[in-house]
């Protein structure tokens, strides 16, 4: 496991220029034997053809990102980690959609970095991939991403680096609807997290961890019936002579299928803060807010509510559906949910609760008089409770009727035991980045059809595109498939170069459960 592991760690620092070389010899001896179909690389000018065709409103929105260590504090620790402008959430980015968003980034960490705008329909050299899409941007360097927004809605980005997103380098990225109908009198923004980095390990201590899988059979005997212990309580005192700090044994959720996650989280975070220091917002009665939650966290869904409260869910991964109410919504890592609420006259919390852990966070939304919360937070959100999985795409996003003219199998495969996590009972390969990519042409309407072959639930996303569920169902670039359960969705072809897909459980995406889908001439 530990070779593999650091192979695909060599991954970061592979070059698209290496990969645009062996691209082209590939396909430049037609007389040499069988070859595969040439590859439209970032290189190819198809991509700034492309870039060019997106609505442009003559505006250029310019950011600055710096990726650095920093000191902060959480549950009464102080600790040194790496985020965006020495913060626990990086800056808000906003812009509308037709604007050009011009980010430089520096790197001020000890290693190579590269920034994913996770959602966007952007042009293919701007998606941040390292080894695919981008060269690393190497410690001490800068690095310009400069690419026309083509749709609304409430987006990320973050280090594509899994175990640095796991730290603090993400943000929020709101593209606004310059024709915007939704009704609203204020927003808040929130970011959600699980927290382990300088409090209980660090990332790569956990991926370490976990690369050793659960195949303890030489120190489990007399463990029967010891399910629902999580594997933090087998301290050095155990018996076996592995003793876990970070798997995560027990955590089970019917909404998802069974087991919840891998990882014991110390903390869960609101916009950065801690359930000791809750964020706040400030509202009048009757004001209806806009709440555009984003779940950043690396191996924990959260169920979102205000006890007592519906909501009405309004988009999900950016894309407007039709509306429905719910007492709670769930997200996977990766995805996104807009949900309005109107305020009576108190404070409010918005609730989230990591599904099948242990833990909370929350914020205040403060209404009238009563600016106090009363009584105890609940421990459960129950009644209807929905996620993006189950909504149906309104109508002005739904995609024209159209038979698949291309089709692919996408099978997740692997399992807690050998921690062999990966699509088509193959591990992403860094060195090989095409073996077994899902090739597909310009102008093709792709159906996938994705089943989940392993006993843990997987939040899968696609870069550069958004699909659309079976039978009208929600717009979406990230969706949760349970164990067991089969996926079926359409896109459109129409974004050319190489786009990862790959489960948003950073612990299994470094794993290697990731793979192109690859655009050919």
């Amino acid at each position: 496991m530990t070779s593999s592991l650091t192979t695909r760690r060599a991954f970061l620092s592979a070059s698209v220029g290496a990969l645009a070389l062996a691209g082209l010899s590939a396909c430049a001896d037609p007389t040499s034997g069988p070859q595969p179909s040439g590859r439209i690389l970032p290189t190819d000018p198809l991509i700034a053809e492309y870039e060019k065709r997106r609505a442009y409103s003559g505006t250029t929105v310019a950011n600055r990102l710096s990726a650095a260590p920093f000191e902060t504090s959480l549950q009464d620790q102080r600790l040194t980690t790496w985020g965006y402008n020495n913060s626990l959430n990086g800056p808000l980015l906003r812009a509308k959609a037709g604007d050009l968003l011009n980010v430089t980034v520096a790197n001020d960490l000890p290693e190579g970095t590269s920034v994913h705008w996770h959602g966007l329909a952007l042009r293919n050299d701007a998606d941040g991939v390292q080894g695919v899409t981008q060269d690393p941007i190497a410690a001490g360097a800068t690095y310009t991403y400069g690419f026309r927004l083509s749709h609304p809605g409430t987006y990320w980005y973050h280090s594509h680096f899994d175990t640095q997103r796991e730290r603090a380098l993400y943000g929020a990225l709101i593209v606004e609807d310059p024709n915007e109908t939704l009704d609203y009198d204020q927003e808040w923004v929130v970011i959600l997290d699980d927290w382990l980095d300088g409090i209980t390990g660090t990332p790569e201590e956990v991926v370490e961890e976990l690369s050793a899988g659960m195949d303890m059979s030489d120190g489990m005997e007399g463990m029967e019936g010891m399910e629902g212990m999580d594997h933090g309580s087998m301290s050095e005192d155990s018996s076996s002579d592995m003793p876990m700090k970070h798997m995560l044994m027990g955590a089970e959720s019917d909404y998802l299928g069974g087991d919840a996650g891998d990882v014991k989280i110390p903390v869960h975070l609101f916009n950065g803060r801690p359930p000791a220091e809750p964020d706040t917002l400030d509202g009048k009665p009757g004001d209806r807010i806009r709440l555009r939650l984003i779940n950043a966290a690396g191996d924990t869904a959260y169920r979102v509510g205000i006890p007592g409260q519906e909501l009405t869910i309004t988009h999900t991964d950016g894309f407007p559906v039709q509306p429905r109410q719910a007492d709670a919504v769930v997200l996977g890592m990766g995805e996104r949910l807009d949900v309005l609420v109107t305020l009576g006259d108190q404070a409010v919390p918005v609730l989230a609760l990591p599904e099948g852990k242990t833990g909370h966070a929350y914020g205040i939304i403060h209404a009238g008089s009563k600016t106090a919360l009363s009584g105890q937070l609940p421990q459960t959100l129950g009644g209807t409770v929905l996620d993006g999985s189950r909504l149906k795409a309104h109508e002005s996003v739904l995609l024209a009727p159209k038979d698949p003219t291309r089709t692919h199998e996408v099978r997740l495969t692997g399992s807690m035991m050998e921690y062999d996590w990966g699509i088509n009972g193959r591990r992403f390969d860094p060195a090989n980045p095409f073996e077994g990519a899902f090739e597909l042409r310009l102008g093709e309407r792709v159906r996938v059809t994705m089943t989940n072959d392993t006993d843990m639930w997987h939040p899968m996303h696609l870069h550069g595109h958004t699909f659309q569920l079976a039978n009208n169902g929600a717009r979406k670039d990230t969706v949760i498939v349970k164990p067991r359960q089969t996926i079926v969705f359409d896109f459109e072809a129409d974004n050319p170069g190489q786009w990862l897909t790959h489960c948003h459980n950073a612990y299994h995406a470094e794993a290697g459960m990731m793979g192109v889908f690859s655009y050919i001439h």
